[in-house]
């Protein structure tokens, strides 16, 4: 009989595999099955006491969720660590670099962060039974790494006692326009996935100069 293994232990074991196969392909596996909340892992989880969950999104959404796993299950605290996605990113890589896995759970709005983490091992293949039963496919990483778990809008804000509604801009292709240069304020692509996101959708449609925007009433 195998000796079960704790998180931990996938987390040490995830590093070396990394440590091996950061430029290599990564073999494609299956997902898992399913698994379903059963008292033992339960009781295993309650055992550990805390789970760790590095996130990107609004920290009183973070905070309502945590509240709900603790409702949910008494004897586990969470523990959230709410930072932009660029920096959970640079987080992360730093402490598997340290040898340190503290992260149990990651949530990122840069979609693209988990390309590089499945390929160097960092990911443990996971599908809660809510997930298999009621997330989509085209949600769910086809290995089991990672799941899409919100969805959300980036608008663009303007003042209305400087711009009329008849002259705001209606898409990010509109700020390209030389009459908002220096007038636009936006937080930083290496700060937030989410303005990163809109940043390289927009770069990457415009044919014209890129120009850094000044802070601005816009």
């Amino acid at each position: 009989m195998r000796k079960p293994i704790s998180r931990r232990d996938v987390l040490k074991g995830a590093a070396t595999l990394a440590a091996g196969a950061v430029f290599a392909a990564p073999a494609r596996a299956a997902a898992p099955e399913p698994a379903a909340i059963t008292p033992d892992l339960v009781a295993a989880a309650t055992k550990e006491g805390k789970l760790v969950f590095y996130s990107s999104m609004d920290l009183p959404v973070g905070e309502k969720l945590g509240k709900a796993f603790e409702a949910a299950y008494p004897g586990i605290s969470v523990q959230i660590e709410r930072s932009g996605s660029e920096r959970l990113f640079q987080r992360v890589a730093q402490e598997f670099d340290s040898n340190i896995h503290a992260a149990d759970v990651v949530n990122s709005a840069d979609a693209s962060h988990f390309i590089p983490w499945k390929k160097s091992g960092w990911l443990m293949p996971f599908v809660p039974e809510d997930v298999a039963k009621h997330f989509p496919d085209n949600y769910r990483d086809p290995d089991g790494i990672a799941v899409t778990t919100r969805l959300w809008l980036s608008s663009i804000a303007y003042n209305t006692n400087l711009v009329k509604a008849e002259d705001a801009p209606k898409s990010f292709a509109d700020l390209l326009d030389p009459k908002w240069m220096g007038k636009m304020v936006k937080g930083h692509p290496a700060y937030s996935g989410t303005i990163m996101t809109t940043t390289s959708r927009s770069c990457a449609n415009s044919a014209g100069p890129i120009w850094r925007s000044s802070p601005g009433s816009a």
